[in-house]
């Protein structure tokens, strides 16, 4: 029977490294670039009570794409991914339960 080295052995603990080509990046980039823009319109027009809401959905989805691409979330397992969207939920309740407050106090 023969016997593993010990760089054999622990072959399996270590992914391999994700290399993301430069198109990707590039994508990205425009992207950003054009959420970027869209924030720059957004921020002249009213909305009203929505100018919060929209202003935080873009920029919502311009860390999401920093997160998935820039820091390689899109490739870690599920415990990372379950660390990283943890903090996010509790924002959400946070801010959830902040505006159900102010809200209570603004009712007649």
């Amino acid at each position: 029977m023969a016997t593993k080295t010990h760089s054999e052995e622990h072959h399996h603990d270590h992914e391999e490294p994700h290399i993301v080509g430069n198109s990707v990046y590039i994508i990205v980039w425009v992207a950003l670039m054009i959420l970027t823009g869209i924030t720059v319109w957004v921020a002249r027009h009213n909305f009203g009570v929505f100018n919060i809401v929209v202003a935080l959905g873009i920029a919502s989805i311009k860390a999401s794409i920093v997160a998935l691409f820039f820091m390689h979330l899109k490739y870690e397992d599920k415990l990372t991914w379950t660390f990283a969207l943890y903090p996010l939920f509790l924002l959400a309740l946070l801010i959830g339960l902040t505006a159900s407050d102010v809200f209570y106090r603004l009712s007649p």
